[in-house]
């Protein structure tokens, strides 16, 4: 499959993993096990920074909507030119866990405290960084096999 394919594939399965790590997130918010997500912070930073003064509370949540889901497809897209190869489900759901853990990584290791919104993982609390880990290894297995779905090559 070429890379644009693999793209557009990457990005809508981005999407669906965003849907699908949305639907954990309201069941963990169940538990109370919720913290701020990594758009909600990067919000609250522009707030600090008064680029948002004057949004109403419903722009702001549309905001953070949109940054949320905008997070997803870019990562997605990114997953999908780096996955070149497609497996079974259990392989793509193990992969795409892999690959949301490094995507994870890559945000909270630089350009999120890059930009001040919150400090590296290694600096920040165990119970802090479990949980978007935990959110990321879903988004990448949902990414996985929603990706494995949509290509013509799968086997």
């Amino acid at each position: 499959m070429g890379l644009s394919r693999r793209a557009f594939h990457g990005a809508l399965s981005g999407v669906g993993g965003t849907l699908v790590l949305t639907g954990f997130r309201k069941v963990m918010a169940g538990f109370g096990a919720v913290g701020t997500t990594a758009p909600e912070q990067v919000v609250e930073r522009l707030e600090e920074l008064g680029l948002l003064d004057g949004w109403s509370s419903e722009a702001r949540r549309v905001l953070t909507a949109g940054a949320h889901l905008a997070y997803g497809v870019g990562t997605g897209t990114v997953l999908g030119l780096l996955r070149r190869e497609c497996g079974g489900a259990v392989e793509e759901a193990s992969v795409g866990s892999a690959l949301g853990v490094l995507a994870w990584g890559v945000g909270w290791a630089s350009w999120l405290p890059l930009a001040g919104v919150h400090l590296p993982p290694w600096k920040q609390q165990t119970p802090k960084v479990l949980l978007p880990i935990l959110d990321h290894v879903v988004f990448g297995a949902a990414w996985g096999l929603l990706y494995r779905a949509m290509r013509p090559d799968r086997v």
